[in-house]
């Protein structure tokens, strides 16, 4: 009798649909990856020439990456915060929380004035700084949460396969603001497009906030989440309880996602840069001299001279692949295991590293084949990402676990990368064979972090409560 009371009660019990967890993970990161992408964007484009006007074109940039880094230290600051709400009250609240700081602190980027408006020169860089950290402190608990809501609802053998639900928001966000950046560039003139065109993606982004919260609100707490509740476990400080208990898992996820970071970073915003930047110093010289500054031969390193909305399609076309192959990733990951899985697509990243400079110095063609292969292996690397990582950890820490895990990596890999990269472009001269080496140095972190793992496909997981 009480196994048949159970079994009612389980089926009267409210879950959540398989068209609502696929529409809320995917809306709600999409949502925070079109703004994220929409800074990545601007910080190339916009940014070095409003925000840091006085500096040499190459200073500018780098000021503009050290902001966009900035998002980046904050995002383990954002794990920590959301995450604890999201072991104690649930994942639904914290992801609506999430959403809606993301949202916000994007649409005020929109309205922020340029440093040359009389009085802004020092407070338009700083409020800059300022909404960054507040983007990054999003981001941080935003991807733990939208992954936790597609595996902890996925049937069973089927979470890395549900996993990939969020992880494609990275890809469809990438589509969308840079798409609308394009339509901007080609509808705008260059003075428009500074004037007042750079704002309307940040600003847009709010309309696209209003629809994920109407879908979120709507959710209702996973199983896994109600089992911590009705058993009495729920951490009391549950980043305490993660580092005494589970600091191994923390570890190891964090160097399993290092070589994903590197690659996504160095593939999309180091290559905008260099696939932009004059190829002749005749050409910069030029450039510098219409936009009435000084031009600095010593530090000139040539790059690829593409127009930059041609570069955009490019990176389109790109990310495209990423989008496939992470809907594919899921069943691979599924047959084979996530571990090796995983093996053999870091193997693949750092083949990749090790003839970089094969695709990207050559030309156009060369480029746009390493744009392809470098998005192809993004999406096979980062779709399974959301079923590993959760699986690290018990469901009473499992959001602070996988979130610390997450923006931990963030900060050693995706922080520094095009920072980086410009630093060993600049040293090469306008080689890009130590920025490949980079990325193949990453890899091998990866590499020994997953051959230290043992397989999470079938670790107990809706009833794994520490």
């Amino acid at each position: 009798m009480s196994s048949i009371a159970e079994s009612k009660e389980s089926e009267s019990a409210p879950a959540n649909t398989r068209g609502r967890v696929i529409f809320s993970s995917l809306i709600g990161t999409t949502i925070e990856f079109f703004d994220f992408y929409a800074y990545a964007t601007a910080s190339v484009l916009v940014f070095p020439k409003l925000f840091f006007p006085n500096a040499t074109d190459i200073n500018a940039i780098l000021s503009s990456f050290a902001i966009f880094g900035v998002a980046f230290i904050a995002r383990p600051v954002g794990s920590i915060l959301f995450g604890h709400f999201g072991d104690r009250l649930g994942r639904k609240g914290t992801l609506v929380a999430s959403l809606l700081t993301m949202g916000l602190a994007t649409f005020l980027i929109g309205l922020l004035p340029p440093a040359t408006t009389e009085g802004w020169v020092v407070l338009a860089p700083l409020l800059l700084v300022v909404l960054r950290f507040c983007q990054g402190l999003a981001l941080g608990g935003e991807w733990s949460g939208a992954a936790l809501l597609a595996t902890e609802n996925a049937p069973k053998g089927k979470r890395a396969v549900w996993g990939t639900f969020p992880q494609l928001g990275a890809p469809i966000g990438f589509i969308l603001a840079n798409v609308l950046f394009v339509v901007l560039d080609l509808y705008l003139d260059d003075k428009q497009f500074m004037d007042f065109g750079w704002r309307i993606p940040f600003l847009a982004s709010i309309v696209m906030v209003a629809i994920g919260l109407y879908v979120r609100l709507k959710l209702v707490e996973s199983t896994s989440f109600q089992k911590v509740v009705e058993s009495e476990q729920v951490a009391k400080v549950p980043l305490a309880a993660t580092f005494k208990y589970h600091w191994r898992a923390v570890i190891a996820g964090t160097f399993i996602m290092l070589a994903t970071y590197v690659l996504f970073y160095l593939t999309t915003s180091f290559t905008l840069t260099y696939g932009t930047a004059p190829a002749s110093a005749e050409v910069a010289r030029a450039a510098a001299e219409k936009a009435g500054k000084t031009f600095n031969e010593a530090a000139f390193v040539p790059g690829l001279g593409i127009e930059r909305s041609e570069f955009l399609w490019m990176l389109i076309l790109g990310v495209v692949f990423f989008g496939i192959f992470t809907v594919v990733s899921g069943p691979l990951a599924e047959k084979y295991g996530r571990r090796k899985f995983l093996i053999w697509v870091t193997l693949g990243i750092l083949a990749f590293g090790a003839t970089w400079g094969l695709m990207f110095g050559p030309g156009k063609g060369a480029a746009l084949v390493g744009l392809i292969v470098g998005f192809t292996l993004m999406g096979l690397t980062f779709g399974p990402m959301a079923a590993i990582l959760p699986e690290l950890f018990p469901a009473n820490v499992r959001y602070t676990g996988s979130a610390v895990a997450y923006n931990l990596s963030s900060v050693l890999g995706a922080a520094p990368a095009s920072f980086v990269a410009i630093a060993l472009w600049q040293a090469g001269k306008g080689n890009t064979v130590w920025v490949g080496i980079y990325l193949a140095i990453a890899a091998v972190c990866t590499l020994v972090a997953l051959l230290m793992t043992k397989e999470t496909k079938d670790r107990e997981f809706e009833d794994n409560i520490a």
